[in-house]
């Protein structure tokens, strides 16, 4: 089947909150979704499933040929990482999932590590739990590219630190790690006892020359100090129904996270459970597709800002949909988010909110069709002109 990714759908009459924030005029490419159609597929098992008419508690774990087994086949064949059934917990979202970890491991004086700038919720983790903040700022090189500064990342951590949150491929600033990067954050957690919990949620959206590796794949010690967030949600642009589950070979680890979730983490939304089993069976044609498209915005996005949007740096994402774009040279006067919402009509995530080194940044979401994309940029390069 061929999907139509320019086509426009509108989406404000949906109880969208990526277009429901602002007024009608302002284009929204700040939250994390996509503007395209799910996969026929999804669609076809959500259809099915209403048509039945009952919406009892769903029982994952013991539907044969489900969804752990095609989860199980998925870890080996993508990453020939050998999990089994047992070692999945299905929970309602990976922020979640990294708060549920954060619970599991708290302890008084406990701490969190996180590498800023990164995905809001990550800055709260530490205080949501009663633990302490530790943050390690990304180092980005003349060439716009980041990087781990290896000294300044053993340096974060004491001897409280019982959590370091990976986030892999990373939101905002598009890195995709490569196995050296990991066997080495690897090797420093395992030496300092500290648990990993890797935000893997954009590992399916990988653009050419670049390939995932969860942290825990790369070696059974590793696997049992890592607790890993996976969903279908970014993959297949399903989002709102809340579908996502956590890797944890670690027997003792996992019963933690068990018992952190009770009475907290409900069950897993049925209709997000026949989607994710629908998308990983079936979905395959329209991620293709639907990458080669993102692809191609990538690289329209970065040409536009290139030629048209003077003082705007963007280094080309590895993974994810999300541009992370340096406004520092452009002499906005306020905020560059502020600056564009109102200069503009183009609604994007202001770079602070991501925490240290957000500063003077914008996060841009190019998972919309290219007329879209097109039309956000050109107001932005026209509201930049008023600079002039």
């Amino acid at each position: 089947m061929k999907y139509d990714f320019d086509r426009v759908i509108p989406r404000r009459p949906t109880d969208s909150v990526k277009w429901n924030e602002y007024e009608a005029n302002v284009l929204p490419l700040w939250v994390a979704d996509m503007d395209f159609v799910s996969p026929e597929p999804v669609i076809q098992a959500l259809h099915e499933r209403v048509a039945h008419g009952i919406f009892g508690y769903p029982s994952i774990h013991e539907l044969p040929g489900g969804l752990p087994e095609v989860l199980v086949e998925r870890m080996e064949r993508l990453y020939g990482w050998q999990i089994t059934p047992e070692d999945l917990l299905f929970i309602p979202g990976v922020v979640t999932g990294i708060n549920l970890a954060c619970q599991a491991l708290a302890e008084p004086g406990g701490g969190v590590l996180i590498q800023t700038p990164v995905y809001m919720p990550f800055l709260r983790l530490a205080s949501n739990a009663g633990m302490a903040a530790q943050e390690m700022e990304l180092s980005q090189g003349s060439d716009g590219n980041y990087h781990v500064n290896w000294q300044k990342f053993e340096d974060a951590f004491d001897k409280h630190t019982r959590l370091f949150v990976l986030c892999n491929p990373h939101n905002p600033v598009g890195r995709v790690y490569r196995r050296a990067e990991l066997e080495r954050m690897a090797e420093i957690c395992l030496r300092k006892g500290v648990v990993i919990c890797s935000d893997e949620i954009h590992c399916d959206l990988l653009f050419s020359g670049n390939k995932h590796i969860p942290i825990a794949s790369l070696d059974p010690e590793i696997a049992q100090n890592t607790i890993t967030l996976m969903a279908p949600s970014k993959t297949f642009n399903i989002a709102g129904l809340q579908c996502s589950f956590a890797i944890v070979q670690n027997a003792e680890l996992r019963e933690k996270l068990k018992h952190a979730g009770k009475g907290l983490a409900g069950w897993v939304n049925m209709m997000g459970a026949a989607a994710a089993l629908a998308a990983y069976r079936e979905g395959q044609e329209w991620l293709e597709q639907v990458l080669v498209y993102l692809e191609g915005n990538r690289n329209y996005l970065a040409r536009y800002v290139a030629e048209n949007l003077p003082g705007v740096k963007m280094r080309r994402p590895e993974g994810t949909y999300l541009a992370w774009l340096d406004c520092r040279q452009t002499g906005i006067p306020c905020s560059p988010g502020q600056f564009f919402l109102r200069q503009a009509h183009v609604a994007l995530n202001e770079g602070h909110t991501f925490g240290k080194g957000g500063e003077g940044f914008v996060r841009l979401n190019f998972g919309c069709p290219r007329s879209t994309l097109r039309t956000a940029l050109e107001r932005m390069k026209a509201a930049l002109q008023l600079l002039d």
